[in-house]
């Protein structure tokens, strides 16, 4: 009788286990330790944890790669930088190698996305005195996690590229 109640309670677990990884992953796309701290904080048993996980795995409904990817590309349309990328990365749980290779071709754009970061930006800041408009755009690029040398470089691009179809009109 009592193995019987074991079974039963293992198997409720077990299918406890898998409506909350379903529910989790419908709503966006996680690494396998986010949401084995998800499980955890529901209080499921490590075991059927791993075992759960192991197995979504197995059947592709959790990919790393694919969620790593998927970030990447997300947060290069806000315009973040490599660094604040891959910190993200570390902190849902993507392993290293992992993220090397997700973030890998984002060397060689750095300067361009600050650029188009900072002429997106600049649009904003228009009516504004010069060094005023410097101060908040370096700020921006800061924030999203860009050197500083590439954030000055990219500042005096949006600036030039500001001033250009004033003068123009001269």
């Amino acid at each position: 009788m009592k193995s019987q109640k074991l079974a039963n309670n293992q198997a409720k677990l077990e299918q406890r286990a898998r409506n909350v990884l379903l529910f989790q992953l419908s709503k966006s796309p996680k690494t396998a330790q986010e949401l084995s701290k998800i499980l955890e904080k529901r209080e499921i048993p490590q075991e059927i944890a791993d075992e759960t996980i192991e197995r979504f795995i197995e059947v592709g409904l959790i990919d790393d790669w694919a969620t790593a990817q998927s970030l990447v590309s997300y947060r290069r349309s806000q315009y973040k930088s490599k660094r604040v990328i891959s910190y993200e990365l570390q902190k849902k749980g993507v392993d290293d190698e992992l993220i090397a290779s997700a973030t890998s071709e984002l060397d060689d754009s750095e300067q361009d996305l600050a650029n188009k970061a900072a002429e997106k930006r600049i649009r904003s800041l228009r009516n504004l005195e010069d060094e005023v408009v410097r101060r908040r755009l370096m700020g921006y690029l800061q924030r999203r996690g860009f050197s500083g040398g590439i954030c000055s470089r990219a500042v005096a691009h949006a600036i030039d590229g500001l001033k250009l179809p004033n003068d123009a009109h001269s």
